[in-house]
Protein backbone atom coordinates (compact mmCIF):
# COMPACT_ATOMS: atom_id res chain seq x y z
CA UNK A 1 0.00 0.00 0.00
CA UNK A 2 2.53 2.43 1.30
CA UNK A 3 4.74 1.62 -1.99
CA UNK A 4 1.98 1.96 -4.44
CA UNK A 5 1.44 5.73 -2.83
CA UNK A 6 4.87 6.48 -3.79
CA UNK A 7 4.47 5.79 -7.32
CA UNK A 8 1.59 7.43 -7.55
CA UNK A 9 3.34 10.30 -5.80
CA UNK A 10 5.90 10.57 -8.37
CA UNK A 11 4.00 10.30 -11.27
CA UNK A 12 2.04 13.43 -9.69
CA UNK A 13 2.63 17.15 -9.29
CA UNK A 14 0.48 19.55 -7.06
CA UNK A 15 0.68 23.82 -7.42
CA UNK A 16 -1.16 25.74 -4.54
CA UNK A 17 -2.44 29.39 -5.63
CA UNK A 18 -3.39 30.77 -1.81
CA UNK A 19 -5.38 33.95 -0.98
CA UNK A 20 -6.78 34.95 -5.16
CA UNK A 21 -8.43 38.02 -4.54
CA UNK A 22 -11.33 36.43 -7.11
CA UNK A 23 -14.66 34.85 -5.69
CA UNK A 24 -14.75 31.16 -5.48
CA UNK A 25 -17.65 31.28 -7.60
CA UNK A 26 -15.67 33.08 -10.61
CA UNK A 27 -13.05 31.13 -10.03
CA UNK A 28 -14.18 27.35 -10.29
CA UNK A 29 -16.08 28.32 -13.45
CA UNK A 30 -12.53 28.54 -15.25
CA UNK A 31 -11.55 25.69 -13.36
CA UNK A 32 -14.33 23.51 -14.32
CA UNK A 33 -13.10 24.33 -18.35
CA UNK A 34 -9.91 22.18 -17.39
CA UNK A 35 -10.91 20.08 -15.18
CA UNK A 36 -9.75 16.72 -17.28
CA UNK A 37 -7.88 17.82 -20.24
CA UNK A 38 -4.26 17.61 -21.08
CA UNK A 39 -2.46 20.00 -19.79
CA UNK A 40 -0.84 21.79 -23.06
CA UNK A 41 -4.82 21.96 -24.06
CA UNK A 42 -5.30 23.29 -20.82
CA UNK A 43 -3.35 26.73 -21.57
CA UNK A 44 -4.45 27.09 -25.20
CA UNK A 45 -8.31 27.04 -23.59
CA UNK A 46 -7.00 29.75 -20.89
CA UNK A 47 -5.17 31.58 -23.03
CA UNK A 48 -8.52 32.48 -25.06
CA UNK A 49 -10.43 32.48 -22.12
CA UNK A 50 -11.87 36.83 -21.44
CA UNK A 51 -12.27 36.04 -17.62
CA UNK A 52 -9.80 37.38 -15.10
CA UNK A 53 -9.11 34.29 -13.21
CA UNK A 54 -7.88 32.73 -16.43
CA UNK A 55 -4.92 34.02 -16.57
CA UNK A 56 -4.16 33.16 -12.81
CA UNK A 57 -5.21 29.75 -13.75
CA UNK A 58 -3.19 29.68 -16.62
CA UNK A 59 0.12 30.80 -14.50
CA UNK A 60 -0.65 27.66 -11.57
CA UNK A 61 -1.05 25.44 -14.72
CA UNK A 62 2.36 26.57 -16.04
CA UNK A 63 3.73 26.34 -12.18
CA UNK A 64 2.54 22.64 -12.22
CA UNK A 65 3.98 21.84 -15.39
CA UNK A 66 7.51 23.08 -13.95
CA UNK A 67 6.93 20.95 -10.96
CA UNK A 68 5.97 17.70 -12.58
CA UNK A 69 8.60 18.30 -14.91
CA UNK A 70 10.95 18.40 -12.04
CA UNK A 71 9.80 15.24 -10.57
CA UNK A 72 10.03 13.85 -13.93
CA UNK A 73 13.20 14.46 -16.20
CA UNK A 74 13.43 10.67 -17.49
CA UNK A 75 9.83 10.97 -19.15
CA UNK A 76 9.32 14.26 -20.26
CA UNK A 77 8.10 13.04 -23.96
CA UNK A 78 5.55 12.19 -21.61
CA UNK A 79 4.48 16.10 -21.76
CA UNK A 80 5.31 15.89 -25.83
CA UNK A 81 2.91 12.77 -26.64
CA UNK A 82 0.12 14.58 -24.36
CA UNK A 83 -0.62 12.39 -21.57
CA UNK A 84 0.24 14.35 -18.59
CA UNK A 85 -3.31 15.67 -17.88
CA UNK A 86 -5.11 18.36 -15.19
CA UNK A 87 -6.21 15.52 -12.81
CA UNK A 88 -7.98 17.18 -9.90
CA UNK A 89 -8.51 20.90 -9.60
CA UNK A 90 -10.06 22.40 -6.20
CA UNK A 91 -11.21 25.93 -5.75
CA UNK A 92 -11.89 26.22 -2.16
CA UNK A 93 -13.05 29.29 -0.18
CA UNK A 94 -10.46 31.82 1.15
CA UNK A 95 -10.81 34.55 4.03
CA UNK A 96 -13.42 37.08 3.36
CA UNK A 97 -12.49 40.69 4.00
CA UNK A 98 -15.82 43.00 5.45
CA UNK A 99 -16.04 46.14 4.26
CA UNK A 100 -18.85 48.93 4.92
CA UNK A 101 -20.04 50.93 2.09
CA UNK A 102 -22.75 54.04 2.79
CA UNK A 103 -26.37 53.05 2.18
CA UNK A 104 -29.34 55.61 2.20
CA UNK A 105 -30.93 56.71 5.06
CA UNK A 106 -28.06 56.86 6.95
CA UNK A 107 -27.67 53.11 7.26
CA UNK A 108 -24.35 50.31 5.85
CA UNK A 109 -24.34 48.09 3.88
CA UNK A 110 -22.11 45.26 3.71
CA UNK A 111 -19.38 44.70 1.00
CA UNK A 112 -17.83 40.67 1.01
CA UNK A 113 -14.54 41.13 -0.71
CA UNK A 114 -13.77 37.26 -1.08
CA UNK A 115 -10.70 35.28 -2.00
CA UNK A 116 -10.11 31.73 -2.44
CA UNK A 117 -7.59 29.10 -2.90
CA UNK A 118 -6.54 26.83 -6.02
CA UNK A 119 -5.20 23.38 -5.80
CA UNK A 120 -4.13 22.21 -9.28
CA UNK A 121 -3.14 18.01 -9.35
CA UNK A 122 -1.22 17.24 -13.04
CA UNK A 123 -0.13 13.70 -13.71
CA UNK A 124 0.23 11.07 -16.20
CA UNK A 125 -3.03 9.72 -18.09
CA UNK A 126 -3.31 6.14 -16.88
CA UNK A 127 -3.10 3.83 -20.30
CA UNK A 128 -4.15 0.83 -18.48
CA UNK A 129 -7.42 2.00 -16.73
CA UNK A 130 -8.38 3.72 -20.44
CA UNK A 131 -7.91 0.13 -22.44
CA UNK A 132 -9.74 -1.35 -20.14
CA UNK A 133 -12.50 0.92 -20.07
CA UNK A 134 -12.67 1.20 -24.17
CA UNK A 135 -12.85 -2.84 -24.08
CA UNK A 136 -16.40 -3.56 -24.98
CA UNK A 137 -18.01 -6.37 -22.86
CA UNK A 138 -18.95 -9.28 -24.98
CA UNK A 139 -22.82 -9.38 -25.31
CA UNK A 140 -24.86 -12.87 -25.43
CA UNK A 141 -26.81 -13.99 -28.82
CA UNK A 142 -30.00 -15.66 -28.01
Amino acid sequence: MAERLKEIKKVTAIAKLNDVPTSPRKMRLVADMIRGMEVNRAMDVLKYTKREAAGRLAKLVRSAIANWEAKNEANRKELENGNVIVKTIMVGQGSTLKRIRTAPQGRAGRIRKRSNHVTIIVGTRDIKKEENNNEQPATKEE
